[in-house]
């Protein structure tokens, strides 16, 4: 319902992760390195609306909302990115709803799926190229 782009949600990933195997600064990493490019607005690749807009990284912790918002300054004084970042950074979570089913761990249950070769698997071999520390093979 949300892709459609006539609720107003926004699509979102959950990240539940182990502050001893990775931390929040190195997520931070991953998001602006290679799985997102804050550049775009309501875009995600190559699907546009409203509906694929940054819409911001939702936070459990107060102490971790400040956090993405000094990130994207970091960024921005450094020229990382050729066009201005449009991610507005952190917020409060607010409420979800889990995708269906046949959308949970989709990238691994349909890899030859061309969506997912065109623009999922690139990301993933530029995680294993720039961030090798970091990718374990799933």
């Amino acid at each position: 319902m949300v892709s459609e782009g006539n609720t107003g949600h926004a699509e979102s990933v959950r990240i539940k992760y182990d502050p001893s195997q990775i931390s929040y600064g190195q997520l931070l990493k991953v998001y602006f390195a290679v799985a997102h490019d804050p550049t775009e607005l309501n875009r995600q690749g190559p699907d546009t609306g409203s509906q694929y807009r940054s819409a911001r990284l939702f936070t459990v912790t107060p102490s971790r909302r400040a956090l993405p918002k000094a990130y994207i300054a970091q960024l921005n004084k450094a020229g990382v990115f050729p066009r201005p970042i449009v991610h507005p950074g952190g917020s409060p979570q607010g409420p979800s709803m889990k995708a269906e089913g046949y959308h949970q761990d989709y990238a691994e249950h349909h890899p030859d799926e061309p969506y997912i070769a065109i623009n999922d698997l690139p990301k993933v071999a530029e995680l294993r190229k720039q961030l090798p520390e970091l990718y374990v093979p799933h």
